[in-house]
């Protein structure tokens, strides 16, 4: 099967439930692994230091799976790659709990990077692959609402089961099995790629700035957002729990409003859309320290903000998909997978920064971020 061409009407209903399926596992394994970890650690008697080496540890191999993803995926596939990878995934999550040695826990999480890019990246391929142009946005729409239950399931996974001895870390294994078997049903069909001709990440940033800043602006703010935004509200004189649930009210509005955005997506211009959208977001979080004074004030926003925060990495998704086809595609995407780690990683430091500063930081880092974004779509025409 060429990566143009489509399965049957009912394969290609069941190849998209697979490609779902995929997506909800890397974020539902990234969200529950990235704290079970760290309070397992923790328990131990483990260093902030030493916690925070074993997370980087995630990051090298997403790192080193970047690099070597795009030959692979010439040579075994895009089926045979993910079912690896969540085999990998499902064995690493159960080997934690299993090896007492804390220092073999260092290249078990390297193993939980290298099959979390895979899903990623192949996941996202997969499911332009399944997409025409009228409907690549709601498509790329669906499959980031996936990616935000997935990590919405984590941590409410870990409310009901504990954090407490294994089974967190079985319910991981069990579900990403589950994926797997789903994947491997004889009548899903996966997309064929060849080898892309470019191997080198600088290509990509040379022809696709705006999509990948559009991935390091994501993961930022994202990241931040999780880490700060409970506490940017409790230092404002909010409740614990009700400063918890605008976490919670920022991805449910991250997972319903992607799909009016993706048909949107498809029936208008999307430079002109992700210029709206992040123009949206950056207003939104300027509103902020005005919203916080009332609850309902601030579930309406963040709930809006949410969505076309989220919207905005939708969008340029679909436009990747518009722009780059077969083995090229992987091979953005595999950069794409690069540059998010690196804005997971700068997000929080940027915005734990900006609130030593102000106490308003979180918001002024959101609304600089996207509105310097919002600035360089309107000023850079190449890849939207």
């Amino acid at each position: 099967m060429s990566d143009t061409a489509l399965p049957p009407a009912s394969g290609h209903l069941l190849s998209r439930a697979a490609v779902i399926a995929t997506a909800m596992t890397f974020g539902l394994t990234y969200s529950l692994s990235a704290a079970l970890i760290a309070l397992d650690l923790a328990e131990r008697g483990m260093s902030e230091a030493l916690i925070g080496t074993n997370a980087a540890m995630h990051a090298v191999g997403v790192l080193a799976t970047a690099v070597v993803l795009p030959r692979l995926v010439g040579v075994f596939g895009v089926r045979g790659l993910i079912l690896s990878s969540l085999v990998l995934a499902a064995a690493t999550m159960m080997a934690f709990p299993l090896i007492p040695l804390v220092w073999l826990w260092f290249p078990l999480r390297f193993f939980l990077g290298a099959a979390s890019e895979a899903l990623f990246v192949l996941s996202e391929t997969w499911i332009n692959s399944l997409s025409t142009e009228q409907t690549r946005a709601r498509a790329m729409a669906a499959y980031t609402a996936a990616l935000s239950v997935g990590f919405a399931l984590g941590p409410l996974i870990l409310s009901i089961v504990g954090t407490g001895g294994a089974t967190g870390y079985m319910v991981g294994s069990v579900l990403a099995l589950v994926a797997a078997c789903f994947v491997a049903s004889p009548r899903i069909t996966a997309p064929k790629f060849e080898e892309p001709s470019h191997a080198s990440p600088l290509h990509y940033m040379r022809i696709a700035p705006i999509a990948l800043s559009a991935t390091v602006l994501n993961a930022a703010i994202e990241a931040a957002g999780l880490s700060f935004l409970a506490i940017y509200a409790i230092n404002l004189g909010w409740p614990e729990t009700d400063a918890t649930r605008l976490i919670t009210c920022m991805m449910v509005g991250a997972i319903l409003l992607q799909l009016p955005i993706g048909w949107l997506g498809d029936t208008m211009n999307r430079r002109t859309l992700v210029i709206a959208l992040a123009t949206i977001a950056a207003a939104g979080a300027l509103l902020w320290p005005f919203a916080l004074g009332s609850f309902w004030a601030s579930y309406t926003l963040l709930f809006v903000w949410g969505g076309a925060f989220v919207g905005i990495y939708t969008i340029m998704l679909t436009v990747v998909g518009s722009r780059f086809k077969g083995g090229e595609l992987v091979g953005i995407y595999a950069v794409m997978g690069l540059t998010w780690g690196g804005g997971a990683l700068i997000g929080p430091l940027a915005a734990g920064l900006a609130m030593q500063v102000f106490v308003h930081g979180l918001a002024y880092f959101c609304a600089f971020a996207l509105g310097a974004f919002a600035l360089a779509v309107l000023l850079l025409k190449r890849d939207t």
